[in-house]
């Protein structure tokens, strides 16, 4: 009897997922699921940086919190070490559909016509690339500011509310610039970011792209009025 090798390569199951991810229509959906993933955080981050206005015991209690979620089950920032993860793992899906969708368009188009007038798409399309360097290298100054400390003037982990004043100290007024032009930064982003999303997941009516623009608009300056209150509040004196 001849008995077949079902071992012997990847599944059919396996190749089908594969294949319909490295699609432009897969490629989107990932970008867009990701996104909403991104999104959320935000979201949840900022709500936790508004604790600010309700003064230091109660922030540095909620900063205590994130590292003790799960326990005793998870060790200490056990959570927090998880929610990187996931955070990493959906920023690299981003970045990698986000490229490859670019490079895929480009590749549609080898042919640039010296007379061709800009579009709103391929300007929206710079935008969300520049826009994502500029968000990518301010998350890597605010982990080692905020978070990892050593660019912070107090850099105490126990004392995370002191850390955010010390941080947008007035003399400090170039971090504050610096966070400034980051969050509009993800502003624009998220306006494009949500809005593609929507009608990529199905939102492709005239009333589904309206809802689409209600929705882009409402998180966009939500997150930026939220983010940005922290900040300017630290310079004005509000909080302190």
């Amino acid at each position: 009897m001849h008995w077949t090798n079902r071992s012997s390569g990847p599944s059919v199951g396996a190749v089908v997922t594969a294949s319909a991810v490295r699609s432009t229509v897969g490629q989107k959906m990932l970008m867009a699921v990701s996104g909403i993933v991104l999104v959320l955080f935000l979201v949840a981050h900022m709500a936790g940086n508004l604790k600010v206005f309700v003064g230091a015991e109660s922030f540095d209690h909620y900063a205590h919190w994130l590292r003790t979620i799960g326990a005793p089950l998870l060790p200490d920032s056990g959570y927090l070490w998880i929610q990187r993860t996931v955070l990493t793992a959906a920023l690299v899906a981003h970045v990698w559909a986000a490229t490859s969708l670019a490079l895929r368009a480009r590749a549609a188009r080898p042919v640039r016509y010296a007379h061709r007038r800009p579009v709103q798409g391929s300007y929206a399309a710079r935008t969300m690339r520049w826009g994502g360097v500029i968000i990518l290298l301010f998350a890597v100054f605010h982990v080692l500011d905020l978070t990892t400390g050593h660019l912070n003037p107090v850099g105490d982990r126990a004392h995370p509310y002191a850390n955010v004043v010390a941080d947008f100290a007035p003399e400090r007024w170039y971090v504050t610039l610096f966070y400034t032009l980051a969050v509009l930064a993800v502003g624009l982003h998220l306006w494009h970011g949500v809005f593609s999303a929507v009608r990529t997941l199905g939102q492709r009516t005239a009333v589904g792209e309206r809802r689409a623009r209600l929705a882009a608009s409402a998180v966009a300056v939500g997150l930026c009025a939220g983010y940005l209150s922290v900040p300017f509040a630290v310079m004005s004196g509000l909080v302190g």
